[in-house]
């Protein structure tokens, strides 16, 4: 069965932030990941994750002003020095968390903008990226997301992502594959999901629609969760939803559907 880690942006929100690490080993997860870990020092970070004997397995690199509504910088070609920043910031906090892996967020394309510019300038920024990236030891994920939920998401589809990587030509340049968005965007998980394992190094989840807990919604994750194993899925599975009510009590999906004790 996938390792499952509790994405503490959206799940434990009873309570403050750094509280959630305690409430996410209490409910069983060894893992956890969250959107971005900058907002609160790397000691308290790390001291949170050794109380609680969990694993980081990822975040996200620096991804503009969040509050705002920015969703990424990385295709935006008057951003690239802030985004190379970022890069530096990310690897700082990555490997004081003994954290493997971290996420770009591509950003959203502005009104007017000309995509073959937006997109040779994400292709420019993940070559710089990548290779600094896996000198610290890391790998570098990009994620494709659905526009219903961010209207305008520069990255949408496995293909485009694959074809993106390919386009880099680095070794250490890999999808973050969100079965949620996916479902949304483009269907076909399973075969999805196979046809591209090499180059998947994070999973994460949510049902669709309603982007709550699993089994509240159109995708079979009991068969999903099977499948991964059959096929050799290794990776962490981020269980990055929304839940319906109390998070705790939404966690029944783990014993129903992963037939855990």
């Amino acid at each position: 069965m996938p390792r499952f880690a509790a994405n503490l942006t959206m799940l434990f929100n009873e309570v403050p932030f750094l509280d959630r690490f305690e409430k996410a080993a209490e409910a069983g997860f060894s893992g956890v990941e969250y959107l971005f870990p900058y907002d609160f020092s790397v000691e308290d970070l790390v001291s949170r994750l050794k109380a609680n004997g969990l694993k980081q397995v990822l975040h996200n690199l620096p991804a503009g002003d969040w509050g705002a509504g920015e969703r990424g910088i990385a295709i935006l070609p008057e951003r690239v020095d802030e985004f190379r920043a970022g890069v530096d910031k990310a690897i700082t906090y990555a490997t004081a968390l003994g954290c493997p892996q971290v996420n770009i967020l591509a950003g959203i394309v502005p009104a007017g903008a000309d995509r073959e510019v937006l997109h040779n300038t994400f292709v420019n920024n993940l070559k710089f990226a990548a290779p600094k990236i896996k000198e610290a030891g890391l790998k570098l994920l990009i994620e494709p997301i659905n526009t219903r939920d961010i209207p305008g998401f520069f990255l949408n589809y496995t293909k485009q992502a694959k074809a993106i990587i390919d386009e880099v030509g680095s070794d250490n340049l890999y999808i973050q594959y969100d079965i949620y968005h996916m479902q949304i965007m483009e269907g076909d998980l399973a075969r999805t999901i196979e046809a591209n394992l090499p180059q998947i190094a994070h999973i994460q989840l949510a049902d669709n629609p309603g982007r709550n807990e699993p089994g509240t919604g159109e995708i079979n994750y009991e068969f999903l969760f099977r499948y991964l194993d059959s096929i050799g899925y290794a990776g962490w599975v981020g269980c990055e939803y929304k839940p319906k009510g109390d998070t705790a009590a939404g966690l029944g999906w783990l014993k129903t559907l992963t037939g855990a004790a």
